[in-house]
């Protein structure tokens, strides 16, 4: 039976990916990353299955952001090159990731106008992202979209915990609350365990680390949607 959704919700966005393009310049710096490597017999698979453990790692330490992945790039360059590593080359590698600061702010389609549209509504409309700080907040103030937002936290990490302190410190009504990203790991899993609604938006590019299995909830609702631009459908 469709899901009947009537009167004003707490609309909880993911950023990276939902809003916006985010891993599309990861990926490019990493094909840049395999080119200059040029190992003589690891595919550009097994190099970034190589990249992929390593960052796993080391985001439960470091975190994440462009540096953080140029720090990463680093160590899988000093324990795969084949050649001398120089201070030269280190910066070489570490210049991909720096890169990714440059790129354009490129909104996914039909985000500015839905976002625009639900405000209008009279929903409450919230962003939760994760990352570094100053990278992440850089990416709200270049979106153009942060004056529709009546709250923006971010975090290190989306897990259940937060999720929960985010329903307890903005009073919302978790019933009429509702997660919307593209990561089952991030934005899907971990608010569906704390009670909230949650809304799947798949990117087919979204990093490997941020996939797994979406699991069926027990209390609330799930939904996906294909485009972005369904949510108008949903929330009136």
């Amino acid at each position: 039976m469709p899901v009947e959704i009537h009167g004003r919700q707490h609309l909880i966005f993911d950023a990276d990916d939902t809003l916006w393009e985010n891993n599309i310049y990861f990926e490019r710096a990493f094909d840049e990353f395999v080119d200059f490597l040029a190992h003589s017999s690891l595919s550009a698979t097994q190099v970034r299955d190589i990249l992929d453990e390593l960052e796993a790692a080391n985001a439960k330490i470091h975190g994440y952001g462009s540096h953080r992945f140029g720090k990463n790039l680093q160590e899988v360059y000093q324990h795969l090159c084949e050649r001398h590593v120089c201070d030269a080359d280190l910066a070489t590698v570490m210049s991909f990731a720096e890169r990714i600061l440059e790129a354009p702010m490129e909104l996914l389609p039909g985000v500015e106008d839905t976002i625009a549209y639900l405000a209008a509504c009279g929903h409450d409309l919230l962003l939760l992202t994760k990352g570094n700080p100053d990278e992440q907040q850089m990416k709200i103030d270049r979106s153009g979209l942060a004056h529709y937002f009546s709250h923006t936290r971010i975090v290190r990490e989306k897990n259940t915990s937060v999720y929960e302190s985010l329903a307890v410190e903005r009073d919302l009504d978790i019933a009429r609350a509702w997660m919307i990203g593209n990561s089952p790991k991030s934005d899907i899993n971990p608010s569906l365990d704390a009670g909230l609604n949650a809304i799947y938006v798949p990117h087919e590019r979204t990093w490997i680390l941020e996939k797994a299995e979406i699991r069926q909830p027990t209390r609330s609702h799930l939904l996906t949607v294909e485009r972005f631009t369904e949510l108008r459908e949903l929330f009136r």
